[in-house]
């Protein structure tokens, strides 16, 4: 089953059950999906729509250390719960350590060892670990390793 059918079963479920949080979050997600395919004419796969909800997950973990700064509580919980529900649908996120072998790997593949040579090492990790880690956190070790 495609990514895209198990949200549109969820959502289905979720009218079912009366849950308007999570009916609202999948159809958020589902609305995404949409506009992109209308706007460039294409079906959304598994990975495009993996790419969409990780997007979706970086904007709600900044909405939530706004909230958090500006001290609306219930708001924040509210973004955490959009999280917590959108996250179920991501590929296991990868450990650190997990993340730095990766990274090792591709630096020795490509040969980096200058922070210059840190576009070859993301263009490999990339598709690799695209919705597997935070690929700013990745960029970050990478930087600390070539330095």
């Amino acid at each position: 089953m495609s990514l895209k059918q198990k949200l549109q079963d969820d959502m289905k479920v979720a009218l079912r059950n009366h849950d308007s949080a999570t009916l609202s979050t999948i159809r958020m997600a589902l609305a995404a999906v949409k506009q992109i395919e209308v706007d460039e004419r294409v079906e959304v796969d598994d990975n495009r729509l993996t790419a969409i909800i990780t997007k979706m997950v970086k904007q709600r973990k900044e909405s939530v250390r706004m909230f958090n700064d500006g001290g609306r509580q219930d708001l924040a919980e509210k973004e955490q719960a959009e999280i917590n529900l959108l996250q179920q649908y991501l590929p296991k996120m990868l450990n650190p350590e997990e993340i730095e072998v990766e990274i090792k790997a591709a630096i020795t593949a490509t040969g980096a060892s200058a922070p210059s040579d840190m576009g070859k090492v993301m263009g490999i990790l990339k598709n690799k670990l695209s919705g597997k880690a935070d690929m700013s956190e990745v960029s970050k070790k990478i930087k600390q390793l070539l330095s």
